[in-house]
């Protein structure tokens, strides 16, 4: 199956996206920033506005959603367990529940850490070949471990690691450039590091998007992928929030 997967700049570094099924030509929003940008894209394209899928509570990732269902009906998708920090659902989601978009299906994975009851969304190379990670795993990094602990945020990293490594990964934020100015600190003999940060710094300059990122290559330069171990990781994050 096929999908168009567009990146949305929202607010100061915020990034929604919107997936549309090519086959059925139904289309879901993941994360809802602010509306302006992403109504703008919407009317541009031409396009209904059928779902909208949230990963976690944070302001910046629900603030949009009003001004989109003044002009749209979708169905909200969230985490049960987060229901009552999130706008009302309509259709409310578990860990490994299956989701949809048109004939796209993806599955519903529990990355608690930056916030307890954080979801992403993972749709295999065959369903659209993307994750949405929301503040979790991040393009070089990855959320600040705000309600959890270190373990679970490993644990849940861990989770998303194992999914095939061709799939796209939609994070949250353009944080990209200064996660690499952290990573090089970590690993400062990787090749691949180094020619991301060279090839990061190339893109900011002319105003493109480091994100959506590969999982490969999230496998090979992300410090906090890389750790191998729960308390190796714990170090890694403790060290970037004194950065």
């Amino acid at each position: 199956m096929t999908a168009e997967i567009l990146t949305i700049p929202c607010r100061s570094d915020n990034y929604a996206f919107l997936m549309r099924c090519s086959q059925t030509g139904i289309v879901a929003l993941f994360d809802a920033p602010e509306a302006a940008p992403i109504l703008a894209v919407l009317a541009e394209k031409g396009w209904n506005l059928d779902f909208v899928f949230l990963t976690h509570h944070h302001p910046d990732h629900i603030e949009g959603l009003a001004g989109l269902q003044a002009e749209f009906s979708p169905k909200i998708i969230g985490s049960k367990q987060d229901s009552h920090r999130l706008p009302p659902l309509d259709i409310a989601v578990d860990e490994g529940d299956r989701v949809s978009v048109g004939a796209l299906t993806g599955t519903v994975y529990d990355v608690s850490g930056h916030t307890i009851n954080h979801i992403a969304f993972c749709f295999d190379p065959d369903n659209g070949n993307a994750m949405f990670t929301g503040d979790s795993l991040m393009a070089l990094g990855c959320g600040r471990v705000f309600e959890g602990d270190m373990k679970m945020m490993w644990e849940s990293l861990s989770k998303l690691a194992r999914q095939p490594a061709e799939t796209m990964v939609y994070s949250g934020h353009e944080y990209t450039q200064a996660n690499g100015r952290f990573a090089i600190t970590i690993e400062p003999e990787n090749a691949d590091l180094q020619a991301r940060i060279a090839d990061i710094a190339d893109k900011r300059q002319q105003g493109i998007a480091t994100v959506p990122s590969l999982l490969a290559l999230e496998l090979a330069t992300n410090p906090f992928l890389r750790a191998g171990t729960a308390e190796r990781f714990a170090k890694i994050r403790a060290a970037k929030d004194r950065f």
